[in-house]
C-alpha cells in the first residue's frame, strides 16, 4: 500500500482575535490506497472541516496537507480547484447534482471540464452507470429520481474522473435503510474491486458498520483511531 493522504499537524482555528476556538487541533493522519475509513464523532468535533482541509476546501492554519507527496497547502486557488478536478471525488449529504441535467449529464460534466473527448466520456458514463446499477435512468433528471437513485448517480459522478480517492460528507444522512444498503454495497464493492479509496465523515451507524477503520474526532482532536471488525459483513482490516 502507499500513502495517498499525509494530514500533518494541521489546525483550523477561527475567532483568532477574541476566544480562538480549535476546529481541527493538531490533527496528524495517514490513509493509506484502498482504506474505507469513517471519521466519526459528536456534531461540532471537526469531522467536515477536516475533511475539506484535506480536499482542499479550505486551507489549514497551521501544519501540511500532502496528497500523494504534493503539498497541497502551498497551491493557489486556481491551482487548487485543477487539483481537485483531476484528483479528488467528493460526494455531499444533499447530493448537490445539477438539477437541470440529465443523469448522464450530471456524471459527464466534470469530464467535459476535464476536456475529455466525447467517445471516452460515453464510455466512462456507461461503465459507471453500469456499476451503480442505474443503466435505465441515465436520461433521467434528478427530480425523477429517489433519494438513493440521486446519491449513487452522486457516487458516479464523485468517480467519472479516475480520482486518487473520495471524500463523502455524511453520505447516507439523507437516505432510508434500504436506499443506504445498496449505496453501501456499491462504494464497499468499488473499493474491493476497484482499490478506490473511501473517507467518510459520518453519525450513522450503518457506514461505520462497513469502515474497516474507525477514527474520533473530539473538539478537533482525534481520540481513538482503530481498526473495525465487522461481524455483519465478515471484513476486518485497517490501522492497529
Amino acid at each position: 500500500m502507499n500513502t495517498v493522504i499525509d494530514a500533518h499537524n494541521i489546525s483550523k482555528v477561527y475567532n483568532k482575535e477574541t476566544i480562538p476556538v480549535y476546529a481541527v487541533n493538531n490533527v496528524h493522519l495517514h490513509i493509506e490506497r484502498g482504506e474505507f475509513t469513517a471519521l466519526v464523532g459528536p456534531s461540532g468535533s471537526g469531522k467536515t472541516t477536516l475533511l475539506n482541509l484535506i480536499g482542499g476546501l479550505d486551507k489549514p492554519d497551521d501544519g501540511q496537507v500532502r496528497i500523494n507527496g504534493l503539498d497541497i497547502t502551498g497551491l493557489s486557488a486556481d491551482q487548487l480547484i485543477d487539483f481537485r478536478l483531476k484528483n479528488i471525488g467528493f460526494v455531499f449529504q444533499s447530493f448537490n447534482l445539477i438539477p437541470v441535467l440529465t443523469a448522464k449529464e450530471n456524471v459527464e460534466f466534470i469530464m467535459q471540464l476535464q476536456g475529455v473527448e466525447r467517445s471516452k466520456r460515453d464510455a466512462r458514463v456507461k461503465q459507471l452507470f453500469d456499476q451503480i446499477e442505474m443503466a435505465d435512468k441515465l436520461d433521467s433528471r434528478p427530480a425523477q429520481l429517489s433519494g438513493g437513485q440521486q446519491q449513487r448517480v452522486a457516487v458516479a459522478r464523485a468517480l467519472a474522473t479516475k480520482p486518487q480517492f473520495v471524500l463523502a460528507d455524511e453520505p447516507t444522512a439523507n437516505l432510508d435503510s434500504q436506499s443506504a444498503a445498496n449505496l453501501l454495497d456499491i462504494m464497499a464493492k468499488l473499493n474491493k474491486e476497484e482499490q478506490i479509496t473511501f473517507l467518510f465523515s459520518t453519525h450513522d451507524q450503518r457506514v461505520i458498520d462497513r469502515a474497516r477503520r474507525v477514527i474520533t474526532l473530539v473538539d478537533g482532536k482525534i481520540t481513538s483511531d482503530t481498526a473495525a471488525v465487522s461481524t455483519k459483513h465478515g471484513h476486518a482490516g485497517g490501522k492497529k
